[in-house]
């Protein structure tokens, strides 16, 4: 049976972000995720997880100004002090909170900067981030993202993911394989993650079009969960979508697919 984790940061987004917790639980998540944590207190998101009795699986490195439209800085050749800063900010809270996996967005390409710089930049950005994360025991995830969502993002495909963490050489890196984004990208979900399934360390889902919630597109999710557990996936599953209507309204899709 697979288990779910509610990304607080598309979920029960009718809700201000520190109630979403409790909204979570309610809705019978045992766990949550969502992209950043930094706006908000330890203190405060640590006693919304206590609260609640919630296990927080999942944030992202500090990815750049969000707002204004930045969605990671890891493969920018200009920005490898801020990126080490946002290392260390984000073990901080990722320790004080237990979570044990931090995901690294890559970004999208600068213009006027060659593949190899890109690459070069990423690689060593990884590198560093990975032995960093290892000295505290945490796993670093790197995440493929569809250029029809964000244009210009530098890392889309899950075989591009895999030479990259090649090359970084790092026993505690990890693919997450968001079911959604490879979907767009390239297909073939049930034999990527059955072939790659030792280097996927976390994973995601949407459907597709649309990015609803499962059921609502033309994604196989009872298939694919079944799948997981065919393959022996033991990891959560972020559920990591925008709610067609309202989160509760949407929340179905667990019974029907997922049996």
């Amino acid at each position: 049976m697979p288990r779910f984790a509610a990304n607080l940061t598309m979920l029960f987004n009718e809700h201000p972000f520190l109630d979403r917790f409790e909204q979570a639980a309610k809705a019978g998540f045992e766990a949550v995720e969502f992209l950043f944590p930094y706006a908000f207190s330890i203190e405060d998101i640590g006693n919304r997880l206590r609260a609640h009795k919630l296990k927080l699986v999942l944030h992202n490195l500090p990815a750049g100004n969000w707002d204004e439209g930045e969605r990671g800085i890891a493969c920018h050749p200009d920005r490898s002090e801020e990126f080490r800063a946002g290392v260390a900010q984000a073990i901080t809270y990722a320790k004080a909170l237990d979570v044990g996996q931090l995901n690294c967005l890559a970004g999208k390409a600068p213009a006027g900067v060659s593949d190899a710089v890109l690459r070069k930049t990423l690689v060593e950005n990884l590198r560093y981030a990975a032995n960093e994360l290892k000295k505290v025991s945490l796993k670093l995830l790197i995440e493929p993202i569809n250029t029809f969502d964000i244009a210009g993002f530098y890392l889309t495909r899950t075989a591009q993911a895999l030479d990259i963490l090649d090359e970084v050489n790092a026993d505690n890196a990890f693919v997450q394989y968001d079911i959604y984004h490879a979907q767009r990208m390239e297909g073939e979900l049930a034999a990527s993650m059955q072939k790659h399934l030792a280097r996927i360390g976390h994973i995601q889902l949407a459907d597709n079009p649309g990015r609803n919630e499962p059921g609502t597109g033309e994604i196989n999710y009872a298939f694919l969960f079944a799948h997981l557990d065919r393959i022996g996936y033991s990891g959560w599953i972020g559920c990591e979508y925008k709610p067609a209507t309202t989160t509760e309204a949407g929340l179905g899709w667990r019974q029907q697919l997922a049996q």
